[in-house]
């Protein structure tokens, strides 16, 4: 276990990325947390927010109750705000937001009014800062995820294949396509650190094939490797089927059920890895409690599928995957962007 001690490269590592984000000299920042967020994060960007001379201050709320019936994870869409009149306020009010929250706000319910004000948001996740350290954009990291995510938002089709048995089709004709590279200077956007994806949310009913999960691709909710294949079928955008021996399908399948809800089994988005400087081996240097795994989504060539909430086709759920697939073949309009895991672009 790592020891939860502010150390200086942490905090020159978080002042450049903030410096990325075009704090200014006197700027107000809201450093946005509940109760449960890591305190060494809220420190260390405290400090660097400091050094650049931006007038921070820190805005807790209480991390709520649960509610669903099994633990969630990783699913972005943070309950901690729940429309608190003073806290909206706040948040209207500072041109620059450091999101620590423990979900994030990228598909909570205030997200649109919070960016409809102005503001610049920049969720850090929930990840030790060593890992943070790693991953620190760099401005060259924009262009490359920019160009691809305009080589998605133009694409009519996407097909993924792989040796494993994958043979997926997502019709991309309206999807709503983003790139995160790690940083914001823009009013009114978002960006998360870790960076380096390409996502897409597919319309409604326009996923359909097989989908194999092999020996080693990981499953992000629970922070777990593969030990054995796992195969979905997908009709729909629906998981009709989850098929495979051992503990890994049984994790899946009694999670998946365990919510009581068809669009636990939909897929949220589909897209892939660009960050050369993520690692998919890290999920096994660091204690679950160091990481929260988003260093593992952003590796490069990886095809990351997930199942859950999909708000551009009318779907909502708490429950979530984010399923990195490894040696997947990528091919928009069938001109190929990831070639057997490795980048074409």
């Amino acid at each position: 276990m790592l020891n939860d001690r502010i150390e200086p490269q942490w905090i020159e590592a978080f002042e450049r990325v903030f410096a990325l984000c075009k704090v200014r000299q006197g700027e107000p920042v809201c450093l946005l947390a509940e109760s449960q967020s890591r305190p060494l994060n809220i420190e260390i960007a405290e400090l660097a927010l400091h050094r650049l001379g931006a007038r921070p201050f820190r805005c807790v709320v209480p991390t709520p109750p649960q509610t669903a019936p099994v633990p969630v994870r990783s699913t972005g869409a943070s309950r901690a705000l729940r429309n608190h009149p003073a806290v909206m306020a706040a948040l209207a009010v500072s041109p620059f937001i450091v999101d620590l929250t423990l979900e994030g706000l990228m598909h909570a319910p205030e997200l649109p009014a919070i960016l409809k004000a102005g503001s610049r948001v920049l969720n850090i996740s929930n990840e030790h800062p060593e890992a943070l350290e790693r991953l620190v954009p760099r401005p060259e990291d924009a262009d490359a995820v920019k160009a691809a995510a305009k080589r998605a938002k133009a694409a009519r089709r996407m097909t993924v294949t792989s040796a494993a048995g994958t043979d997926l089709a997502v019709d991309m004709e309206g999807a709503a396509t983003v790139g995160i590279w790690g940083f914001t200077d823009r009013p009114g956007t978002l960006a998360h650190w870790p960076g380096g994806i390409v996502v897409s949310f597919p319309r409604a009913g326009t996923v359909n094939g097989r989908l194999v999960l092999d020996a080693g691709d990981v499953n992000l909710t629970f922070k777990r490797y593969l030990e054995r294949p796992v195969t979905l079928t997908i009709e729909n955008d629906y998981v009709i089927a989850i098929e495979g021996e051992g503990t890994d399908a049984e994790l899946m399948r009694r999670y998946l059920a365990a919510w009581g809800d068809k669009a636990a089994y939909a897929v949220s988005h589909v897209g892939w890895g660009m960050n050369p400087r993520a690692r998919y081996e890290a999920l096994a240097m660091y204690d679950r409690r160091d990481t929260n795994g988003t260093e593992i989504r952003a590796f490069a060539g990886n095809f990351l599928f997930s199942t859950g909430a999909n708000e551009f086709a009318g779907r909502f759920t708490d429950g979530h995957f984010d399923i990195p697939v490894r040696n997947c073949t990528i091919a928009l309009d069938g001109e190929v962007v990831i070639e057997a895991g490795e980048m074409r672009l």
